[in-house]
């Protein structure tokens, strides 16, 4: 959304994937308040926060983060305890896997981890 170089024409592509509806995005619900805030840091300007906010949930199913996943996340002691949310809200959604640029900070994710270029791959 911030169109940053190099990520952008990867990330674009993936939305394009998921608009034409060859994949389903998922996205967890603490993942959009980072969004306003990146986006409101970033460019300093609210509405296009909500932009973001707003593109975001038109295209991607949102994932809940509730009382079940926050305690499987910190019970599981992995240190990056944001990490860990995302990581139990996509088992509790039973999702195929999850798709980042910190492959390494989900190592220990019991669901499969792909960068987007590996996801991208499978699409050419």
């Amino acid at each position: 959304m911030l169109e940053r170089e190099p990520f952008y024409q990867d990330v674009e592509r993936l939305f394009e994937l998921i608009e034409v509806g060859q994949i389903i995005g998922y996205i967890t619900a603490t993942t959009l308040t980072d969004i306003f805030y990146i986006t409101r840091r970033y460019t300093q300007s609210i509405e296009k926060a909500r932009q973001a906010v707003s593109e975001t949930l038109t295209v991607m199913v949102i994932c809940p983060v509730d009382r079940t996943v926050l305690e499987f996340a910190f019970n599981s002691n992995l240190v990056d305890f944001e990490d860990a949310v995302q990581i139990f809200s996509a088992v509790a959604q039973g999702l195929d896997g999850i798709v980042t640029r910190d492959i390494q900070g989900f190592a220990q994710s019991p669901i499969p981890v792909l960068s987007i270029q590996d996801l991208l791959r499978r699409f050419r």
